[in-house]
C-alpha cells in the first residue's frame, strides 16, 4: 500500500517539466509529466515515486495534512 501526502508547489521548472514541492517541511523536485492541467505556485499535488500524479483541492490537502500531524503527534507521545 502506498501513502501519498499532499505536497505544496513552491517552485515551477517548466523547461524541465518539473516542480519543487514542500511535503511537510521537506522540499524536493519531482516530475510533472503526468499532469495535463496547469499547475501554479501554492497548488497541492499528490506524489508517487518522484512523479506528481494529480492536483488536489487546497482545502482537502490542508485537512489531510492536519490529520497527518495529529497522527504523528500521537505516535510520538506513545514512544
Amino acid at each position: 500500500m502506498c501513502l501519498s501526502i499532499p505536497s505544496k508547489i513552491v517552485e515551477l521548472h517548466p523547461e524541465e517539466t518539473s516542480i519543487t514541492v514542500d511535503t511537510m517541511g521537506v522540499k524536493r523536485k519531482v516530475s510533472c509529466h503526468l499532469i495535463v492541467e496547469p499547475l501554479a505556485l501554492d497548488d497541492y499535488v499528490l506524489i508517487h515515486i518522484g512523479f506528481a500524479m494529480n492536483k488536489i483541492d487546497k482545502a482537502d490537502a490542508l485537512e489531510t495534512l492536519e490529520l497527518y500531524k495529529e497522527i504523528a503527534q500521537k505516535m510520538e507521545s506513545e514512544i
